[in-house]
């Protein structure tokens, strides 16, 4: 018995080799000879990504939204930058009618992929301090949820597949120093984790 839980413990990260180990050893145990496969890889798999990437490309050209929605691969996925210039109007966090129409059209590509979202909300270095937002860590998280929400609510992805961040000015894409490239600063975006 306590082979059996070592055993279950040392498996309990799964290993596909690990695994393949283990599952061969209580069939020659128990006098079983069978082959294993793999157990599948919960990454997106990388012709899905290329499709994924593809389609996104597409729409931000045919749309003509490449100086307002850039696409980044990384480790994380893919993320769908939307600056502020198309969704938002200056310091607040109210989806406009063009914003809405913008995440429609992000949501056809989006919408049956499997993978997770998560909606992450940014602004640029300058203070904000009012009734509603008493920091940049408030609007960006505010801006944020609004999106996921819209989202969720009126393009029906899965909200069990939707979070949400907030983080202010933190992780810019750009200097601060100059308006253009504050500008960047100040987006929402679309990650589809891995």
């Amino acid at each position: 018995m306590l082979g059996l839980f070592i055993i279950l413990y040392a498996i309990s990260n799964i290993d596909n080799n690990k695994y393949k180990n283990v599952v061969a050893a209580f069939d020659d145990f128990f006098g079983k000879k069978k082959v294993i496969s793999a157990l599948p890889d919960k990454k997106i798999i990388p012709d899905a990504k290329e499709k994924l990437s593809y389609e996104l490309s597409k729409l931000i050209k045919e749309y003509n939204y490449t100086n307002s929605v850039q696409l980044e691969e990384n480790d994380r996925g893919i993320t769908i930058h939307i600056l502020e210039d198309i969704l938002f109007a200056p310091g607040n966090s109210e989806l406009t009618e063009t914003s809405r129409l913008v995440l429609k059209r992000l949501a056809t590509v989006i919408r049956n992929i499997p993978n997770d979202i998560r909606v992450e909300g940014y602004t640029d270095n300058t203070p904000i301090n009012t009734l509603k937002y008493p920091s940049n860590w408030h609007l960006s998280s505010a801006r944020a949820l609004n999106t996921a929400y819209y989202l969720i609510k009126e393009e029906g992805i899965l909200p069990d597949k939707v979070s949400v961040v907030g983080n202010g000015e933190n992780k810019p894409l750009s200097s601060n120093d100059f308006p253009e490239t504050r500008a960047k600063n100040r987006r929402v975006d679309i990650v589809i984790l891995k």
